[in-house]
């Protein structure tokens, strides 16, 4: 894959690597990069001297995060645009280029107030949007949010919300069983924002049904969703045979156990499967004691659980161990390994947003960038072409 050379005028930065992984093809390669664009790529020895040459590292193409809550302390789902650029920060130094902002079940003036102050960051490309996780959600699979404040979809709080920030509201996670689930579903589409399921005791049937009404995301499958039942398959079953859903995985080894996602990867061709931290503040921090929304989470060997109850609380993973894990568990060469692993982190995602700028290591695309080293360790990151290495790798 190439493209012809830069604009005359324009200064460009030509990276060799080891390896690079490109969309269709894996091995020693090049990225020349103009501005904040990829120029040309191709594989083989570079048309030139290289400018940089990252000898034995591995070359993919900037993480996406759909479903991230915080980092670095900081909690998305508090609202403070202060806070917000410090987690954004502590998960791009962790290769995710692209995230979206995932906010918990609130009360209605709370969830307004939130996507009104996070607004500012989407329109300035710091978040690619705010995703509303809650607050219509089956209390029996309420995880970690406060069941004091899940509800029943009210169109009049809905149309609120997708109006709120200039419409930075981008997904909405929901049970569709909750009364008026499947008209809320309807609404979300029709507003040009992705309908989720999550958080759901929804039966095989009343999946498909939301399905057919406009959903397009599973969330954090089989996390927080009825489990499959060989006379009821429930929710899982009906979003990874209908092939216009991704789903979600947490691949951190904690959430879904290996052997489970690499049978969701068979089964789906590896073609719908995006991997998600679902990370909260904790991630890059110290164990102890730290919140989500309203509720207390204590962590204890880097693992979130809600403190009075035990139940997993996101995590405090970041798509950096995320990617390493798929390629570790993968039974495959390493090179296909490398390709499902960039395929679940950062192509998958970006195209479940709609975003057709980042995902890939493309001529035209945004030259975001991770130089991993060969243990899949993050050395450096660009993001529209400014290499970011000086930011702290805490974690």
């Amino acid at each position: 894959m190439s493209a012809g050379p830069a604009r005359t005028g324009t200064a460009t930065t030509l990276l060799a690597a080891d390896t690079v992984v490109t969309p269709t093809a894996v091995g020693p390669g090049w990225v020349e990069l103009a501005g904040s664009r990829i120029a040309s790529a191709g594989m083989g020895a570079p048309p030139r001297r290289a400018d940089v040459d990252l000898g034995d590292a591995v070359l993919v193409p900037g993480f996406v995060d759909m479903h991230v809550h915080g980092g670095a302390g900081a909690a998305f789902p508090d609202g403070d645009p202060e806070q917000a650029l410090q987690a954004v920060r502590f998960h791009r130094a962790h290769g995710s280029t692209t995230m979206m902002a995932s906010l918990v079940a609130a009360s209605p003036p709370q969830l307004l107030r939130a996507v009104d102050a996070l607004a500012d960051l989407v329109t300035d490309g710091e978040l690619a949007g705010v995703h509303l996780e809650g607050p219509w959600l089956a209390a029996a699979r309420c995880g970690a949010h406060d069941p004091g404040q899940l509800r029943d979809p009210d169109p009049k709080e809905l149309n609120r919300l997708l109006r709120a920030g200039d419409g930075a509201v981008r997904m909405v996670t929901l049970a569709p069983e909750r009364a008026g689930g499947l008209n809320a579903v309807r609404r979300i589409s029709d507003a040009g924002v992705i309908a989720a399921l999550g958080h759901t005791d929804a039966s095989y049937a009343l999946t498909r049904s939301a399905v057919a009404a406009g959903a397009r995301v599973g969330t954090h499958l089989f996390n927080a969703m009825a489990p499959v039942h060989h006379r009821e398959p429930g929710p899982a079953v009906a979003l990874l045979e209908d092939a216009r859903v991704t789903v979600e995985l947490v691949t951190d080894g904690l959430h879904v156990h290996p052997a489970l996602w690499e049978h969701v990867l068979r089964s789906t061709n590896g073609q719908r499967v995006a991997a998600v931290t679902d990370a909260m503040a904790a991630a890059g921090m110290p164990d102890g004691e730290y919140h989500l929304g309203t509720l207390r989470v204590a962590v204890t060997d880097r693992v979130a659980r809600v403190a009075d109850t035990g139940t997993i609380a996101g995590s405090t993973a970041t798509t950096d161990a995320l990617f390493a894990n798929i390629v570790r568990h993968a039974a495959l060469p390493r090179e296909e390994a490398l390709s499902r692993a960039v395929a679940m982190t950062a192509e998958t995602p970006a195209r479940a947003l709609g975003l057709t700028e980042v995902g890939a290591i493309a001529p035209g695309r945004r030259a975001d960038l991770v130089v991993l080293d060969p243990d899949l360790r993050v050395r450096d990151v660009y993001r529209a072409g400014i290499r970011l290495s000086s930011l702290p790798l805490a974690g």
